[in-house]
């Protein structure tokens, strides 16, 4: 194998091109990248970046001597449009093609649009220029703010933009945010944290559509309120960037389908990150991003599946000063044990809590919100039973 290209400059892409090296990859490797920017962190964008406690060059995963040292070719600013897998060629949007032995797909996921999406004033959260962009607009002044959306994006740049001083609403179609990875009971504690924070938090309705004409004015919702925005930022989840990829050949249902080695089923094609979807399960967690790397490298260079993907599903998410973090997966019916701390009518008390999931008597997942010593811990003693066990990727 002598040329190795990664489509996706991101988070999983930088990795998988540190793994290359690491692992004694030393052909030509290629980066190609949608972004005019080299690798960055997505997580402070909706948190520090947005509220302006980091800046720009705060964000950046790499510096001049690590990317001197990859020694690789970074093609920036410009989309890959198709993948030849006959002739082992990534086509470019600009005309070029770079061939290759290798590839590595890590082009992550683009954000949800809503119809009417265009008008100013609406925003979405998932680059580095849709964060800059909503910076500007809120540094505007106080706005009535609507986020669409009560997942972690959702959530956590309303919180960012009721500490910057905006009247804050949160719509959420479902009849609590979070009900899919915490579980209704544990979901309905963090919720409350949007209210005792004085954010309104209307759930169980939908957008109808949003008003305005050049500018966006307000939100139209389906049970027939209208609420006045200023600005209007939508967090309605992801969309895998695999549009590129069709005719290619290669399986696609919600990403990338892999198996829980990261490999396709075409030789020398991986996926890793976002766009992956591995053993049966896409998740969109830095720490997916930062670990499935290493096992997809692996297999890439050896031609098979060698090793698979043993982690604990893991992500954390800060919210109006309180830092959630989740460990496993749940499923309806797991019993929720508080193990430490105290809930209260209002949320989280005031240490926060740790609460286990357990399923068939054992530990399947842990809960900690503001507990990191306590969650650690647990994290890592679901982390050892899973490998003693030899579970499956997926929990």
């Amino acid at each position: 194998m002598r040329t190795v290209t990664i489509v996706g400059a991101s988070l999983s892409g930088l990795y998988a091109a540190r793994e290359l090296r690491a692992q004694g990859f030393d052909g030509r490797l290629v980066i190609v990248g949608e972004e005019p920017h080299l690798p960055y962190d997505r997580p402070p964008l909706s948190k520090n970046f947005l509220s302006g406690r980091t800046d720009e060059d705060q964000l950046a995963l790499t510096d001049a001597d690590e990317t001197a040292g990859l020694d690789a070719e970074w093609l920036l600013g410009v989309r890959a449009r198709g993948l030849d897998t006959r002739g082992r060629t990534v086509v470019l949007d600009d005309g070029r093609t770079v061939s290759t032995d290798g590839v590595v797909l890590a082009t992550g996921a683009a954000a949800r649009r809503l119809p009417g999406g265009s008008l100013a004033g609406v925003h979405t959260l998932r680059t580095l220029d849709d964060a800059r962009a909503l910076r500007a607009d809120l540094g505007l002044g106080a706005r009535q703010v609507v986020v669409i959306g009560g997942g972690f994006i959702g959530a956590e740049t309303a919180s960012s933009c009721a500490g910057l001083g905006h009247a804050v609403t949160v719509v959420e179609a479902a009849p609590l945010p979070l009900v899919p990875q915490l579980g209704a009971d544990m979901a309905a504690v963090c919720a409350a944290l949007h209210r005792r924070r004085g954010v309104e938090l209307i759930t169980g309705t939908g957008v109808a559509g949003l008003r305005g004409t050049a500018t966006v004015t307000g939100v139209d919702l389906t049970d027939g309120r209208t609420l006045p925005a200023d600005i209007v930022i939508v967090g309605i989840g992801a969309t895998p960037n695999t549009s590129w990829l069709v005719g290619s050949t290669l399986a696609l249902h919600d990403g990338v389908l892999c198996d829980d080695g990261c490999a396709t089923a075409l030789p020398q094609v991986v996926a890793v990150g976002d766009v992956a979807r591995v053993g049966g399960s896409r998740a969109e967690h830095w720490t997916s991003a930062t670990e499935q790397p290493r096992v997809a490298v692996t297999n890439l260079l050896a031609g098979r599946t060698l090793q698979r993907v043993r982690t604990v599903p893991y992500f954390w998410s800060d919210q109006y000063g309180s830092r959630i973090q989740f460990a496993g997966r749940h499923r309806d019916g797991d019993t929720v044990h508080l193990t430490e701390g105290e809930i209260t009518d209002d949320g989280p008390g005031e240490s926060g809590f740790l609460a286990h999931y357990e399923r068939g008597g054992r530990t399947v997942a842990v809960l900690g919100v503001d507990q990191p010593r306590a969650f650690l811990r647990a994290r890592r003693e679901l982390q050892r039973q899973v490998r003693e066990q030899a579970v499956p990727a997926v929990l």
